[in-house]
This record gives structure tokens, sequence and C-alpha cells, in this order.
């Protein structure tokens, strides 16, 4: 049927291969073959081809609007009863995700163009870059768990070389390995759950899953392990508890990656879990585990980032806040909950991010103790950072504030305990994002903050208009689906929405911020303040539980292997030259006596065989 439907939607293979295709463009110069221009036009040309994206995935929405959604099959590998094939789902809202991923990649790299000016790598990361959009397409566009998974595996491995492009720090090198180990312990369980899917249904289609679901009879024991394996990746793609570390390490590669690391990537991750979403059905303790995870990762986050003082860390921390609401949302089959914070949150995290750059960039530092007084030397910054703020705290009519209305009028009838996490979550933030406000953009300026000028046109032009989009977010979501129009909820829960948030606004003002945010002399006090900055001492609980132990199993199986094999081996062949010494004793050099030796043994074999026969 493919050759019936129109040639944008015919040629959708073309939109994860814009990505790569930068990707390996880049090459001559990040590899060094070409260095007479220098490496921008690496940049220019993986621009030209996230535009070219951008405006592809932009006609196949206009197409999909107009003749409904879509799926495409290509035939990939086929041997024996073995057919593999590669599977697009042109669904508005896998669309919809797509223009996210695409537009927030275009955005991105306009920005790096400004911020990464001076870099003398900068064709690698721009390489790094297509291979991040690439990747990213091809999982929200995809048809097939298996499809999936792989490129989900290439996420993880652009994740581990963007946040170590400065690979020649230590501190740089160790947070990449760090976030590249977290992430394979989700990814591994994930491929688990897919292999024994792929035995018990015949088929990683998602629609023949969903078909499959209907009827598959699984006892108790394997489906609580399909459904914790499958939602284990996820968990570790959208940084949620126990596997949430690696986003904050992730704050050593350049802000340009942690612009798409925060909005897009973990928007990815999420979109898997929805597609595995009816899967769940099949196992009460995952969705039990998923309201854990969610509520932990949804408050734990968000008060670790009220301590941080460094000024990436402690939005990243809410980000893993943020999706912690939309596990929320998916362990309650509520989709639509779930897609609306997920963009509402990726268009305003990312525009935070870039405000946060910004001041990076002019400053050239993210401590939150020698920042200050640059509301009026940066006004596109501050601004900014603002709209970001509104459109995170649900000030109405932004987007998180038809997000958290609608899940507060939702979670109150038969979860009011979650209905209370989506309310505290958002004071919570408020607070955070008003305490940073005031310690970076009021008060008097520092040594380092007396001259900071305004930032270049390259970065303030993608950060104005990211910050127009997130003022017409509930306009856009609604253009792009109108199955995604936002309904109105009642006037209780507006009510405790915008209470909560100003709650969190009025306590982030009147909160006194000591000028160099000392731990408090008051031990019940420094205790919570180290509680918190510390991550609630998760990294040492780890350290003193799984990795010893694994360091301890791997003490003992080194043991065992230099005690035990080691010295049975020693002692054979010690045995083997003590008897050859012995035997060497008896050879006489001559050849006649060997032969007559071995005539003599073979006679007396065969008269023994002969005999025993007889």
């Amino acid at each position: 049927m493919a050759h019936f439907l129109p040639l944008p939607i015919q040629l959708v293979w073309l939109i994860p291969l814009y990505g790569f295709s930068g990707m390996v463009l880049s090459l001559p110069w990040a590899s060094g073959w070409i260095k007479r221009n220098g490496p921008r036009p690496a940049a220019y040309l993986n621009l030209l081809l996230t535009l070219v994206a951008v405006v592809h995935g932009s006609l196949i929405i206009r197409e999909v609007l107009a003749l409904g959604p879509q799926h495409l099959e290509i035939p990939w590998f086929q041997a024996g009863d073995l057919d593999l094939r590669i599977g697009f789902d042109l669904s508005l809202t896998n669309l919809a995700a797509l223009e996210l991923v695409t537009f927030m990649s275009l955005l991105c790299q306009v920005f790096a163009l400004g911020y990464l000016d001076k870099e003398w790598s900068l064709a690698r990361f721009y390489a790094l870059v297509g291979f991040f959009e690439g990747a990213m397409a091809g999982v929200v566009l995809s048809s097939n768990l298996f499809m999936s998974y792989f490129l989900l595996e290439m996420l993880t491995l652009s994740t581990y070389l963007l946040v170590g492009f400065w690979y020649a720090q230590p501190l740089v090198v160790t947070a990449a390995r760090d976030a590249f180990l977290t992430k394979r312990v989700g990814d591994v369980l994930l491929l688990m759950a897919l292999v024994a899917l792929s035995s018990w249904a015949g088929s990683l289609e998602f629609s023949d899953l969903y078909r499959w679901i209907d009827t598959a009879q699984l006892a108790p024991l394997p489906a609580t392990l399909l459904g914790l394996g499958l939602i284990a990746g996820p968990m570790g793609k959208c940084a949620q508890f126990p596997m949430h570390l690696w986003l904050d390490e992730a704050m050593e590669g350049p802000n340009p990656a942690s612009i798409l690391r925060n909005s897009a990537v973990v928007t990815c991750g999420a979109l898997v879990l929805l597609k595995l979403m009816p899967l769940l059905r099949l196992s009460p303790v995952a969705i039990d585990v998923l309201l854990v995870v969610g509520t932990i990762s949804a408050l734990g986050g968000a008060l670790v980032a009220i301590a941080q003082v460094d000024l990436k860390r402690t939005f990243s921390y809410g980000t893993t806040s943020y999706l912690g609401l939309v596990f929320l949302a998916i362990a309650l089959q509520k989709p639509l909950l779930a897609l609306l914070l997920l963009f509402a949150h990726g268009l305003a995290k990312a525009l935070l991010f870039m405000s946060v750059g910004s001041v990076i960039a002019t400053t050239n530092c993210q401590d939150l103790t020698e920042l200050g007084g640059l509301g009026s030397r940066m006004p596109a910054t501050t601004t900014a950072y603002l709209v970001a703020a509104a459109g995170l705290t649900g000030l109405f009519p932004l987007g998180c504030f038809w997000c958290f209305g609608l899940m507060v009028d939702t979670f109150r009838a038969g979860h009011p305990l979650l209905a209370g996490v989506v309310l505290l979550t958002n004071a919570l933030t408020a607070f955070n994002l008003v305490r940073v406000f005031r310690k970076v953009f009021l008060g008097k300026p520092h040594p380092k903050t007396r001259r900071s000028p305004e930032v270049n046109w390259l970065m303030a032009l993608p950060m104005v208009s990211l910050a127009v989009l997130v003022l017409l977010t509930p306009l856009v979501i609604e253009r792009i689906d109108p199955f995604l129009a936002i309904p109105s909820f009642s006037t209780s829960s507006t009510v405790l929405v915008v209470g909560s948030g100003l709650v969190g606004v009025l306590a982030g003002c009147l909160v006194q911020l000591d000028a160099f945010w000392s731990r408090s002399l008051f031990r019940p006090l420094g205790m919570l303040q180290d509680l918190l900055a510390y991550d609630f001492y998760t990294e040492r609980i780890y350290k003193a539980t799984i990795v010893a132990f694994v360091a301890g199993l791997a003490r003992l199986t080194n043991s065992v292997d230099r005690v035990l094999v080691n010295g049975l081996v020693n002692r054979i062949g010690s045995a083997s030259l003590a008897s050859a010494e012995g035997l060497k004793l008896g050879v006489s050099g001559q050849l006649q006596s060997y032969v007559l030796t071995l005539v003599a043994a073979i006679i007396m074999l065969l008269a023994s065989l002969a005999w025993l026969k007889g």
C-alpha cells in the first residue's frame, strides 16, 4: 500500500537518517582531515540537515491530518521463518514527539554555535549531536520493540560520548563512565524482557503485542518479572529512582547537550514506556513499582533540587521530579496526562537550560554562591528564565497549569495522596525556581557578574524563539492534535494548583538566603541540609551495599582463581615435570629398543583380547 501514500510519508525513513548523515558528513572535520577552514562547515551541514528534518516532519503531519494515522513497513532481513521489518508508526502523537526532537535539536545547534564559539572540537560535538538526533527520531517513530531497544542503546552510547566530550578532565571521564554504566543496568533488564516477550508473543511489533495481551495467560511470577523488565529500561532513560544519579553526572557535558538531554531524551524514554503501557496490565506488581518509583522520584528530586548550589544540577533533579509525575500518570493508565506533561515540560525545561547556559557562558561560573545581580545586565536571559519558570510551575494559562490541573482533578477521586504529590511537587519547584532567580538575577553583583554582558545573537535567537513557543504551548498542542485539546477541570482543582504555586513562590521570596549558602548551626536543620545536598546519601548507600557486594564478589572469585584454579594447574604441571624427570633416566636413545617395546606391547594387547574373546 506504500506506493499509494504521499511522497513525504513514503520517505519517512529518511528522517532518522538526516541526523546520522550529519554525523558522517562531520567526520572529515572532526577527525582533522580538513583543517584549513576550521570546524564550522560541519556545524552548518548539521544545521541544514536538521532543518530539512523539521520541514519533512511538518509535511508528514499535514498529510496525516488529512489521511489519518499511517503505518509503514520496510523489509529488512528474511531467512527461513525469520522476517524482520523496520516499521514506522505515524500517529499524531509520535509525529508531535518527532517535531519536538528535531526542533529542539535545531535550536540547540544554533545555540551551540554561540556557546561553543571558541571550541576547537566543534565538529566532533556536532557529529555527536547528529548521532543523538538520529537515534531519538528513530525511537519516537519506531513501531517495533526490538528496533526501539536498539535505538535506545544508541542513545546510551551517544550520552556517554557527549558527557565525556571534554575527555581531558578526569571528573568528566568519571561522570561519562558512571552515566553509561547506570543506564546499562536498565538496558540489560529490558533486553531480558524483550527476549522473553518475543518467545511468548511471537512478534515484537507493538500492534501485535497489543493483540497478544488480550489473550495472554502467564503465571504470576513470569508476568511480574516481565513487567519489571519492561519498566527498567525507561526508568534508566528517564533518570528515575534508583537509577537517577546519571542525569546529575551528565551535567559535566556541554550545556547545549544538557538542553537536549533534559527535554528530548527523557521524553523519548517515557514514550517507549507509554507504548508498553498496555502490557503492564499483566503485572500489578510492576504498576505498584511504577507508583512507588514515580512518587519517590517526584518528591525526592524536588527536595534534593532545593539544596543544590550548582546551577545545572539543581535543574537536572527537577527533570527527575517531573518525569516521576509522568510515571504516575502512566501507572494509572492515563496516557493523555503523561503526553501533555511531557510536551509542556520538555519545552519549558529546554528554555530553562538555555537561560542557564547563557549565564554560564557570560560568567564562566555555575556556582550559585558566586552569582548575583544579572537581571539588569542580561534582560533577554532574565526574561527567558521567567517564562520558563512560569511554564514549569502551573501559572495560568501556560502548559503545566493545565497538566497539573488535570492530574489533580483526575487523581483526587481515587488517589488523593497522588494528587497531594502533584501539588507538593509544584510548590517545591516554584520555591526552587524563585530561590535560584533571587541568587542569580537579583541582589548585588559579584566579582564574576559585575561586567557580564548579554549573550550574542546566536544564543539569544533560539532562546527568544523558544520563549514565544513556551507561551503558546497550549495552542501548539491543540493545533498538532485535536484529540489532545486541553479540557477544563473543576474550580477546586484550579484553586489547589494556583495555591500550591503561590505557596512555593511566597516561600521562595521569604526564605533567608545566606551569601555563601552556609550550613546552618542549628543541628537538625544542618543535618537536613546535608541530607538533601547529598541526595539522601544515595551514592554512599550504593557504595556501602551494591558496590561493596560486587567488589567483595570480585575479590572472592579472584582468590578462587588464584588459589584453587591456578594452584591445581600448577600442581598438575609440577607433577608432570617430576614424572618427566624420572622417565628420562630410563631412556637409552636407541630407536630399535623403542620399536621392540612397542611391538611387544601390541602383541600382548592382542593376545589378551583373543584370550578374553575365547
